[in-house]
Order: structure tokens, then C-alpha cells, then sequence
């Protein structure tokens, strides 16, 4: 065992790709791991049992007095929080975790899974499944940090405005977090229903869909704005229960995925190699939130494993630890986001970080400088 260990670690100083390690450690997972839980369904509809009955309470607000109005707060928050539950569960629903692909099951628990973050299914399946996860945070991939290099288009003007980082004013995350989903879904659409073009350069890393598909997520999100609309319909287009019943919901589920989003990667070093235990990065947060939220913290391990059953990536995690000690980033939350702070948010170069105006630059905190491509 021992000998095993230490031929497991003698390339900690090389860039290992993501099908390496699956290839180590899948033998030593047990096969459940790999077979879809259909279970997860019912906390899928759950959640939007707790939004249907969020939204209906809010239909009489304005009959409500307005000193008890604040009992509405502890309500919005859950539900925001069944906002991005059901879109992490939608998340493991399109990487294959929860059940087999039948066509009509397939469409629609995924549109509904991710209407409420404005996120056409088809445009998913391009942006996280295929592209973030076969070139995550190197020059390809949609989701990494924008380059020092790239022009300095309104995307990446606004992008540097919102983001955490060194120069940016924590007040001004208020507004910046529950802004920067929708900035983000609002770049990529238009970059490919407008253009569907590599050459756009107000995305971090433009890509590319087929015409089919391109109509396919033009029709979703037709449909997905027409489900928004639906609720304000119902809502009776009313400020105060829009407010409370929509807007403070939306406002809290885009905050909490956008804190996941932002620390799964852009405080890592960017990589030649898709190497998930140097590219990504894992929180520890209190177990509730792990219950919450599918093990959504274990990220670098979703990304050796992206159809895995997430009540194992604990054990992937441990895996890891045994066979690969030391190598993987592996934070608290808070430590995360203290670092995010501390940093700025544009690649000066794959393991550099500089503002918008390339004045001051920082290693990446976790740049493990001395890891170079394996061969």
C-alpha cells in the first residue's frame, strides 16, 4: 500500500489529466456510485412545491398589514434557496446522476430545473457539459477569468465592475452577485443567438452551436421568459408582491450560485492540461448545506466524476487525499471568498493575476506555480 501511495504522488510536479484520475480511482468507488438516482427527483419537487406555495402566499400580500410584512422575509429566503437547489439538481439531472435519458423527461425536468435561472437547457449542455468541462479554465472555457489581453469590451468593463476582487467595494457585491448571473446568461445568449461566433470578444471565450441547436435555445428561452411572465401574471404585476414574492427570491438563489461559481475556479491558475485538482477548487461548508445543495461544494471531485452520483463525492474526496495528498485546493468558504477579495479578476498569464488596468499583478493564490504539463 505504501508503494502504491508514493507511485501515485511522484508526479505531483506535472499536470495530470481529468481521465487519469477517473481511471485510478473508479475501481476503488463502489458501482452504486455510478448508477442514477432517481430518488433526487422527489427534492426536485419539493422545491418547487416550496416556490408554488411562495408564490401564492405572496398573491395576497398586499392585503397583508404592512408591520407584518417582514414574516414574508424568512419565506423569500427559502425560497431562493429552492431557486438554486433545483437548479443544482437540474445540473446533476443533465450530467446523467439522476435517472436515464428518456426524451420527454429529459426536456422537460430540465427546462424546469433551470427556468428560474433564465438558463435554456440546450444552451447548458453547450456552455457547462461540453465546453467548461472539456477545457475548464484555460482559454476555451466560458467560465474562467477574462484574459488582461483581451479588449477591454463592455463584457469584460461590466464583469470587472461586479466581480469580488481586490479593487471592487464589498458593498458594491450587493448589487454584483444577484447582477452577475444574469449579466453572465445575457453575454452568452447573445453571443450565440446574434453572432454564434468564436471571433465575440465581450465574452470570456466565445463558442459555437449547431443552427438546430441554436433555434432549439432560442425557443426555450422563449419559453423560459414566458414562464417569468407567467408568475408576474399571476402576481398580478404588483410592486410590492414582485418585490417580495419574485424579485427577493431571484434576487438570493443568483447570489448563491454565482458564490459557488465564483470560487470554483477563478482563484486557481489556469491550466494546458484539464487537471481538476489544480484548475478547480472545493469548499468545506456546514454539512446542512451539503444536504441543501448536493454536495455542490465538492467541485473539483464533480469534475473527475461529472455523472456521478453526488452522495459519493465525499468519498471521492477521500480518495483523493490518500492517493493524492496535498495536491488537490481544498478551502473553507470563507477562506475562498477572503481571497477572492484579495485578488484581482483578470489572467495577466496562466498563473498571474492583474486588474483592468494591468497595473497590479499577483500570483494566484493557488497557483501551484511549480506543476508543469505531465510529458
Amino acid at each position: 500500500m505504501q508503494s502504491e501511495k508514493l507511485n501515485d504522488t511522484v508526479d505531483t510536479g506535472m499536470l495530470i489529466h481529468q481521465s487519469v484520475y477517473a481511471k485510478k480511482l473508479r475501481p476503488l468507488l463502489p458501482p452504486a456510485a455510478f448508477q442514477p438516482d432517481s430518488s433526487k427527483l422527489v427534492i426536485m419537487f419539493i422545491n418547487m412545491g416550496i416556490l408554488l406555495l411562495g408564490w401564492g402566499i405572496a398573491e395576497r400580500l398586499n392585503q397583508w398589514p404592512i408591520y407584518l410584512l417582514w414574516l414574508y422575509l424568512p419565506l423569500a429566503l427559502i425560497m431562493g434557496n429552492s431557486i438554486v437547489t433545483v437548479g443544482f439538481f437540474a445540473h446533476d439531472f443533465m450530467h446523467g446522476s439522476v435517472n436515464k435519458k428518456s426524451r420527454i423527461t429529459y426536456n422537460i425536468i430540465s427546462f424546469l430545473g433551470f427556468a428560474m435561472m433564465f438558463m435554456p437547457p440546450t444552451q447548458w449542455k453547450y456552455v457547462h457539459n461540453i465546453v467548461h468541462h472539456g477545457q475548464t479554465n484555460y482559454l476555451e472555457d466560458p467560465d474562467r477569468n477574462y484574459l488582461y489581453q483581451q479588449p477591454n469590451s463592455w463584457g469584460k468593463w461590466i464583469h470587472n465592475f461586479f466581480a469580488p476582487a481586490l479593487d471592487n467595494p464589498s458593498w458594491l457585491l450587493i448589487v454584483g452577485l444577484p447582477a452577475s448571473w444574469l449579466f453572465h446568461q445575457f453575454c452568452h445568449l447573445s453571443s450565440i443567438l446574434l453572432f454564434n461566433k468564436k471571433s465575440v470578444d465581450y465574452v470570456p471565450a466565445a463558442f459555437t452551436v449547431s443552427q438546430k441547436d441554436r433555434l432549439r435555445i432560442a425557443l426555450e428561452l422563449f419559453a423560459v421568459l414566458c414562464l417569468h411572465f407567467s408568475i408576474l401574471f399571476y402576481l398580478e404585476f404588483h410592486p410590492l408582491k414582485i418585490v417580495l414574492g419574485y424579485l427577493l427570491p431571484l434576487a438570493f438563489g443568483h447570489t448563491v450560485a454565482m458564490f459557488y461559481i465564483y470560487t470554483n475556479h477563478l482563484i486557481c491558475r489556469m491550466t494546458t492540461v484539464n487537471d481538476p485538482l489544480i484548475n478547480s477548487l472545493s469548499l468545506r461548508v456546514p454539512k446542512i448545506v451539503d444536504l441543501l445543495h448536493f454536495n455542490f461544494s465538492y467541485h473539483t471531485e464533480h469534475h473527475i466524476f461529472p455523472s456521478l452520483n453526488s452522495d459519493y463525492y465525499p468519498l471521492v474526496q477521500e480518495l483523493i487525499e490518500i492517493h493524492y495528498p496535498g495536491r488537490m485546493n481544498l478551502l473553507t468558504a470563507g477562506e475562498a471568498w477572503q481571497l477572492l477579495m484579495e485578488t484581482p479578476r483578470h489572467y495577466k498569464d496562466d498563473v498571474t493575476l492583474t486588474d483592468y488596468s494591468g497595473k497590479v499583478s499577483v500570483n494566484c493564490p493557488l497557483d501551484n506555480s511549480d506543476v508543469m504539463p505531465l510529458g
